[in-house]
Order: structure tokens, then sequence, then C-alpha cells
């Protein structure tokens, strides 16, 4: 099973619909239990980061995912767009804010980085470029060069070494991490079409795979 942690912030009606059709069992809790139970997490997100930062602190659900995280060691964890920069040390998105620190880098702004005539929030679909590091294993079954779909206007950097793909918008921006079983995509993989359900299925086979060799352990 795949828990989507519920916090009341995030595009939750087309990623567990997404889901569904991949006929994976979806579950959306805030309840540690149930997120102690999944197979793999979904921590999705959109909006601003310091309001969702502190709304995934009410009821200490930040500090769940961190311990079941367990610094990539741990339950297979993804990151959706603001998901994924909330995995970073800060983000200076309005302020400085603490990310929950399980990736280092930090969330910053694209504009300066990005030529001036590029419009931001960069909004639409581009390609996936691997770099040194990628593909990982999350996107090992997708192909380089495939299409999918952006809403941002900051961006990870400073995370180079567990960058697995960026995209071009006159700069190269990162778009995908992997440090373990920590996983994170700046894009929307359950706005991206066939190349996006492709991802979230791949995500959910190293989730069961882990689960089973939890057991395998156990034994």
């Amino acid at each position: 099973m795949i828990a989507i942690v519920d916090y009341g912030v995030g595009n939750i009606f087309s990623l567990r619909s997404s889901l569904a059709s991949l006929g994976e069992e979806v579950c959306l809790t805030a309840d540690p239990e149930v997120l102690e139970a999944a197979d793999g997490i979904l921590l999705p997100g959109v909006g601003a980061f310091g309001d969702a930062r502190e709304k995934l602190g009410r009821g200490g659900l930040d500090q769940v995912l961190v311990r079941l995280a367990d610094e990539g060691r741990g339950k297979p964890l993804l990151g959706i767009c603001l998901g994924m920069q909330m995995l970073f040390d800060e983000s200076l998105e309005f302020g400085v804010h603490a990310g929950l620190g399980l990736i280092p880098g930090r969330v910053v702004p694209m504009r300066g980085v990005v030529p001036e005539d590029f419009a931001i929030p960069q909004i639409g679909w581009n390609a996936l470029t691997f770099t040194e590091h990628g593909p990982g294993r999350l996107l090992n079954t997708t192909p380089e060069g495939s299409f999918v779909y952006f809403v941002h206007s900051y961006y990870a950097a400073d995370c180079g070494a567990d960058t697995t793909a960026t995209c071009d918008y006159g700069a190269p921006l990162t778009a995908c991490v992997e440090r373990g079983n920590v996983f994170g995509c700046q894009f929307h993989p359950e706005k991206s079409g066939k190349v996006g359900l492709g991802i979230l299925r791949r995500f959910a086979e190293i989730s069961r795979q882990h689960a089973a060799e939890g057991r395998e352990g156990a034994c």
C-alpha cells in the first residue's frame, strides 16, 4: 500500500487517481501508524514553502517522516513538487525556512538564475536530462529526454551529488533527486501522462521490494 501524506497541501485527487489507475492500493492519511504500515510514502505539495512546512509540523508529522525515512535507509519516500523541496535543509522562499533535512541542499529562487526573458514560474512540459549520477532507481525505466510537467518558481540547489535529472529552462534546474530510499520530483508525475504514470509505478515497485526485503529480514 502507498500512503499519501494528508496535511492539507497538495494535488491529492490527481495523485490518488493516477495510482488507482495503476491498480495500486492507496491511502490518504495523517495517521503515523498507517504511514508506518505503508510500503511507501508520497509527500505532495503546492503553494508556499513556509505555510506547507508549518502544516506538516502540526502533530509532529514532520518528525514521523524523518524517522520513517531514516536518512535514506528506511521506508521509501517520494516528495513531489513542493513536497520534494521540503526534503532539503532549507528554503529561501519569502524568508528562511527549515526543511526536513533528508537531502543536503537548499531551495532558492529561479529569478537571477534563468534568463530575464523566461517566464517565472516555469509552467509546462520540459525534458529530463540525466546527470552523471542518474538515472538512479526511480528513473531507470524512463527514457532520457522524456517530457514531464512542471509548475515552480523555486528550485533545489547545492544538491549535485543527489541529482539524477535536470531540465533546461535557460539554465539546468534540478528535476529529480535520489538519496538512498528518499526520492524527489520537482515535476508532477500525476500530470505527466504515461511518463509520469511510469515513474509512479516504478516508485510503487521500489516500495514493494523494500517491504518484501524487510519481511524476509524479520524471519
